[in-house]
């Protein structure tokens, strides 16, 4: 029998960690399966990906230039997670859209047999269906959030009542947000299908159907991407460079019990006021268990005065806990730090991709939502599934480095960490879930999962409709 010709498919992400990661080990599982992969990327960006994706013979970069002079940024800076400041975030959000005819006429001049694109790029909708090829969604949410944000009224906290779960949500969205998103998703459903980097045991079944029967759009969970085969050197550098060394975190973690160390981090586009990381030191030295802390590291001016001193931390605040915890200022290996026995808690922003990772790693989260999707997140965490609890964030900013006007308090903070580390009944059980759900995360990727299954369904359906445009009429 002859064997079916691979498939040659485009990956373009949305220049942000937290679209890029994802996206590009989704174009990993394809390569895996012998197919042709393209990701479409920048300079900077490859030299990123390079180091953190698994390398493999089916998959390849191809970059196009990023106009950083014509915007006005520094040579190098091609990624929201690289900036600090709505000023910068705004030129690289710019730069973004100025992507467009590079990649267009790379696409035209090379076509594939399918594009798979984020969502934030609404134009290659129109480029593939000029090429007549299928053109694949990819949002980085979680297909829960997706059918929350279309059941979301105008300016309420209250979703839909015909949601499978009845669900207040802590914030009301912004208007902004609302608008922008509805709009993204609007095209998103003219696509052939959506990539979701969730498996469908955590989205629920409930969840699924909901989705097609409100939409009539197809959606193939394929993840959690995060749990593709890497050596310990790409999970350390997965996203961006770590400030540490994967040897110094591992050993520190090695020398602590199991299920005794916090783990805290918010993401790459979160950015707290000097008073609000005081409220957080305070918090977690009064819970009295152990941690790691990242701290986004600032830069420019902010770096210099962060240099002069750092207001936000306590007086003796890292020689009090030089045992008990490790402040990391920058990115960290999160899939190491997750992954590790001695890690009994996740105090998280929801983003998505730190969601999904820590469920993949059974551990309990102890939810911060701060923007974007992540307050939605969080229902699916903490209410829908039992796998967290919430430190009682109530204050929805449209991005993450905007100012905010609301600070949670140490009382809070110190409050949902001993709710989980503590013990206890109720910590047993969301402990119990989370295990539960990292032992699904594994199986959904392995040979015969759920996400193994629609991977294969999605290479045959997207092997069906090119060699149909082969046949003579």
């Amino acid at each position: 029998m002859e064997e079916t010709r691979p498939l040659k498919l485009y990956f373009i992400h949305f220049l942000a960690a937290g679209h890029m990661i994802p996206l590009c080990d989704i174009a990993t599982l394809f390569a895996s399966r012998r197919h042709h992969v393209t990701i479409i990327t920048t300079p900077s960006n490859a030299l990123t990906l390079r180091k953190s994706i698994p390398s493999h013979p089916f998959l390849h970069l191809h970059t196009v230039h990023f106009p950083s002079q014509e915007v006005g940024l520094p040579d190098g800076i091609e990624n929201l997670s690289s900036v600090t400041d709505v000023d910068n975030l705004a030129k690289v959000f710019n730069a973004t859209t100025m992507l467009q005819p590079p990649i267009q006429k790379f696409v035209e001049e090379n076509p594939p047999d399918c594009i798979v694109a984020d969502f934030l790029f609404p134009w290659v909708d129109d480029l593939a269906n000029n090429l007549n090829i299928p053109r694949l969604a990819f949002n980085g949410f979680s297909l829960f959030t997706i059918c929350a944000i279309h059941s979301s009224q105008p300016t309420s906290s209250l979703l839909s009542p015909t949601l499978p779960h009845p669900i207040t949500l802590n914030a009301s969205p912004p208007k902004e947000l609302s608008e922008f998103l509805d709009k993204l998703l609007e095209t998103e459903l003219r696509s052939y299908g959506l990539i979701v980097n969730n498996f469908a045991e955590l989205d629920g079944e409930e969840y699924i159907r909901y989705y097609e029967k409100t939409t009539g759009h197809k959606a193939w969970h394929l993840g959690p991407a995060s749990l593709i085969s890497r050596t310990p050197e790409e999970k350390a550098e997965r996203g961006m460079k770590s400030v540490v060394s994967m040897q110094e975190c591992v050993s520190w973690l090695d020398s602590k019990a199991e299920n005794s160390v916090v783990y805290i981090c918010f993401g790459s586009l979160c950015y707290f006021s000097d008073k609000q990381l005081y409220e957080i030191a305070c918090g977690i030295e009064a819970s009295g268990h152990g941690f790691i802390w990242v701290v986004p590291e600032k830069k420019g001016k902010e770096k210099e005065r962060q240099e002069e001193k750092e207001k936000w931390m306590p007086e003796g605040f890292e020689e009090r806990n030089a045992e008990k915890g490790m402040v990391i200022r920058g990115w960290a290996p999160q899939l190491l730090i997750l992954n590790h026995r001695a890690v009994g808690a996740f105090v998280s922003h929801c983003g998505w991709n730190s969601s999904v990772e820590a469920v993949s790693g059974g551990v309990p989260m102890i939810t911060w939502p701060v923007h974007g999707e992540q307050f939605y997140n969080e229902k699916l965490i903490s209410e829908v599934r039992g796998i967290g609890v919430e430190v009682g964030a109530a204050e929805w900013t449209t991005i993450g480095l905007g100012e905010r006007q609301m600070v949670v308090c140490r009382e809070s903070i110190e409050r949902g960490v001993r709710r989980i580390m503590d013990g206890g009944v109720e910590a047993e059980e969301v402990r119990r879930r989370a295990k539960e759900f990292g032992k699904k995360a594994r199986e959904a990727v392995g040979e015969g999962g759920s996400s193994h299954k629609n991977l294969t369904a999605l290479i045959h359906d997207l092997t069906r409709l090119r060699d149909a445009k082969l046949l003579p009429c």
